[in-house]
């Protein structure tokens, strides 16, 4: 299964798109810096800094690699998901990590029962940046979910 354009949509329309080297909004410690789609690294590992600064072209190829990136890694799972949902784990993972994922009681439920009702609730325990609930993450949660539960 790949990303369909719906899920890459979501993920642009949560991350926006700047040229210019940025601090997260949800920086700690002054990282992660983030650039284009909110890409955090080159395809060659090295961190994005600031002052770097990309063209378009490059920004939609930085989000095509860590999209595919992210995908790779779910499909290696053997998640049994409908497109719709592997859209919206797909976007959860682009912010969060996959380490996050990986770890969370979001992927259990999801390898449990992947039509489970109470996915959305794993979904919603993740709209805090340094123990503060945001008003921009808990939208893309509620983006996410609505596009997992095809609303």
């Amino acid at each position: 299964m790949n990303t369909s354009t719906k899920g890459a949509d979501l993920i642009k329309s949560f991350e926006g798109c700047k040229l210019k080297a940025y601090k997260d909004p949800g920086t700690v410690n002054g990282l992660p810096i983030t650039i284009g789609w909110g890409s955090t690294m080159y395809q060659d590992g090295s961190k994005i800094k600031l002052g770097d600064v990309i063209t378009q072209a490059k920004a939609d190829e930085l989000l095509k690699w860590e999209i595919e990136k992210k995908a790779n890694v779910l499909r290696a799972l053997n998640m049994k998901l409908k497109q719709h949902q592997f859209d919206a784990v797909v976007s959860f993972c682009y912010n969060v990590g996959l380490g996050a994922f990986n770890t969370s009681t979001l992927r259990k439920k999801i390898n449990l029962n992947p039509d489970d009702p109470t996915i959305s609730c794993e979904f919603l325990r993740w709209i805090n940046n340094n123990g503060k609930p945001m008003a921009g993450l808990k939208r893309r949660r509620e983006a996410e979910i609505k596009l997992y539960f095809n609303k």
